[in-house]
């Protein structure tokens, strides 16, 4: 059998901060042994585990990888303003008249990540 991805990792200079707002953000959880000021923290939701690593230098240049968010209970445009009002900023948007496209935001500490049109709207 081969590997399977136990955690995807993420530095960061306040692991308990960016963790708690991705755990806002996904609807997950921190670990019951994360604390402020721990040198990493661990966030549980129902697709994935990201684990987040202090790591003294700071981002400087794009993420090689980011998230792909797709809403599951609300459109794209609720969940942009919801990620914006827990502490996300507008990097960049892509979305199209036609409805198409998706938004580029980046988390408390700079990290790129997309928001993408949810299924009901794909599928209409």
């Amino acid at each position: 059998m081969s590997s399977l991805i136990r955690h995807v990792t993420v530095d960061a200079a306040d692991p308990f901060v960016l963790a708690g707002f991705w755990a806002q953000a996904l609807d997950g959880s921190l670990a019951d042994d994360d604390f402020p000021g721990d040198p990493e923290a661990v966030v549980t939701t129902a697709a994935a585990t990201l684990l987040f690593v202090r790591v003294d230098d700071r981002k400087a240049v794009k993420n090689r990888v980011h998230l792909d968010l797709q809403p599951q209970d609300r459109t794209r445009d609720a969940e942009v303003e919801r990620l914006l009002s827990l502490g996300a900023t507008l990097q960049s948007d892509h979305r199209r008249d036609d409805g198409t496209g998706w938004v580029t935001l980046h988390d408390p500490e700079g990290n790129e990540f997309c928001v993408e049109r949810s299924a009901a709207e794909l599928a209409a």
